[in-house]
């Protein structure tokens, strides 16, 4: 009857546990996504101000956004998720009253792991396909802008300088099909030359695998000035390209990169892929990609098992400390995953090394941190602290 009841209340206790790692975690989930969403809207701001946009495309484009940024937030929601919940459960003595009945800290495992994992699987899912999805979509949506709204791209007898070093006329501009009448186009982006193109037709469409406005223009002619010369040169067709991110500040519309590429489309790029032959860091980036959409949803269960002891070290610590605790060491995890990525990058140190070190360094000093703590041989850090200063304030009377 003993053992029965003794099993009902460690369920109750998992089950309550996990409700608790669940509504921090929803908490903690939130805000980190608003904050980066308010500053990514900062960055955006041009264009939301220069087109035509409502609050629903303004919303479509933050949920297309939102896959990249929670590939990174999960694991640091996910850890403070479970340092704040033993932070307050170490601080009001439940664990002391937990171990007085007999409890161990490794029998409170299971709830947090199983809410590690849950959201290591959720993360791992958004990494596989949600990152290719989203920014996909995207993508498309500003081309799409680009093609219907896009008012300070081109309006009909108005001088365009939106892109330094180049301006845009069309006398006509016809929105539905693209075409342009009258198009002069003053390029003064070179050194000591100028270059003025005329054609009585043209053609405006998008390229979104570059991220480029293409005007395509027919039967006009290039006046080239370098110096004192005049150069004049006929042409039947002539394209010329503006880049995108240089008209939508804050958005990056260049060649697909490797981290916009679903699961499928990074196995299967290899050394004949036509990238990676003009490319040489090309497929380094690749094989960087490739550990990365794995190391992240890892990173969700290793910083989860780190938080527990951590927490245990810091009994007593204000919550708002605990918070700015958490993020630092969150930060130093970063700081040596950035490590890893940019020597992986640049071949000095093999991907799987450089990528998969934080994780293996976090995961063996949170066991050990773990095992000192169920063994109540952790330092406890605050006592310490506490003790310290009662020390120096005797010694200075």
């Amino acid at each position: 009857m003993e053992g029965t009841l003794f099993r009902f209340h460690i369920t109750l206790l998992q089950k309550q546990l996990f409700k608790e790692l669940v509504s921090l975690f929803g908490l903690c989930l939130g805000s980190l996504l608003s904050l980066i969403l308010i500053g990514r809207m900062l960055q955006l701001r041009e264009l939301f101000l220069g087109l035509d946009l409502n609050a629903l495309d303004m919303a479509t484009l933050f949920v297309y956004l939102s896959p990249l940024f929670l590939t990174l937030i999960i694991p640091i929601a996910c850890m403070l998720s479970v340092f704040l919940a033993f932070l307050r459960m170490s601080t009001d003595r439940e664990l002391v009253a937990l171990k007085a009945g007999g409890l161990s800290l490794f029998q409170l495992l299971p709830a947090p792991l199983l809410f590690c994992l849950l959201c290591g699987l959720l993360n791992l899912y958004i990494s596989l396909s949600g990152v290719a999805w989203g920014m996909g979509n995207f993508r498309h949506t500003i081309m799409e802008i680009a093609n219907t709204r896009a008012k300070i791209v081109l309006q009909p007898g108005v001088f365009n300088q939106t892109v330094p070093g180049l301006t845009v006329f069309a006398r006509t501009v016809d929105n539905s099909s693209g075409k342009l009448g009258h198009v002069l186009v003053e390029d003064n982006s070179r050194d000591e030359t100028s270059i003025l193109i005329l054609a009585p037709r043209g053609q405006l469409r998008s390229d979104e695998q570059r991220g480029e406005l293409v005007f395509i223009l027919h039967n006009g002619k290039i006046y080239r000035q370098q110096e004192d010369r005049v150069s004049v040169l006929d042409f039947n067709d002539y394209t010329v390209r503006l880049d995108l991110g240089q008209i939508f500040k804050g958005v990056s519309l260049g060649k697909v990169k490797p981290k916009e590429l679903s699961w499928s489309e990074l196995r299967s790029i290899g050394p004949d892929h036509p990238e990676a032959r003009r490319d040489s860091n090309f497929l380094r980036k690749v094989h960087v990609e490739l550990q990365k959409r794995w190391v992240l949803p890892m990173a969700c269960l290793v910083l989860g098992l780190f938080a527990m002891p951590l927490a245990c070290a810091f009994q007593g610590l204000d919550k708002q400390f605990g918070i700015l605790l958490a993020l630092g060491m969150f930060l130093i995890y970063y700081t040596m995953l950035s490590v890893g990525l940019s020597t992986g990058e640049s071949g000095t140190v093999p991907p799987a090394v450089g990528l998969w070190m934080p994780n293996l360094i976090f995961l063996a000093v949170g066991l050990f941190w773990l095992d000192r703590a169920e063994r109540e041989r952790s330092l406890n850090i605050m006592s310490f602290i506490l003790h310290a200063n009662l020390f120096r304030k005797k010694r200075a009377q």
